[in-house]
């Protein structure tokens, strides 16, 4: 599925969530994720090139670590689409399919929410070179949901 074939969001709330992946999760900062798309229960984040984030440089490939990351990013905000600012995310289970070498260039994760519930959100997630021709890495995660009580 795809951002095009998912209801868009409010400017408003595209924006805040814009806002809240790239300047309030100081993990998200450090590493360069940009926002680039974002539908109900859909995010698209890149993560541009730095050398920091090789982890073989005989390959060279980029780490593991940073595929996960991205990843788990991804779900997350995709699930934070479909849930009120106040409501609480965190992460409960993952699993990252490493398909292919991570060239050293940017990188592109899309992530759609597979089935939410009240209190569990499962999330689906892609990673593929600005290309787009071949996965470098798949996920699957299972993120929990604390509802704030309405006031």
């Amino acid at each position: 599925m795809t951002a095009r074939s998912l209801p868009p969001l409010a400017p408003a709330a595209a924006e805040l969530i814009r806002r809240f992946m790239t300047d309030e999760i100081p993990f998200n900062r450090m590493l360069g994720i940009e926002v680039t798309g974002v539908a109900e229960g859909f995010i698209r984040l890149e993560l541009p090139f730095r050398p920091e984030l090789v982890g073989d440089p005989t390959r060279p490939a980029l780490h593991g670590g940073v595929l996960a990351a991205l990843i788990d990013a991804a779900g997350g905000g995709a699930a934070f689409t479909l849930i009120r600012p106040t409501d609480r995310i965190s992460t409960i289970d993952m699993r990252v399919d490493y398909l292919r070498r991570a060239e050293p260039r940017r990188l592109i994760c899309e992530a759609t929410v597979a089935r939410m519930g009240n209190r569990v959100a499962s999330v689906d997630a892609r990673v593929f070179h600005t290309d787009g021709a071949e996965s470098v890495a798949t996920g699957k995660a299972v993120y929990s949901i604390r509802r704030t009580r309405e006031p």
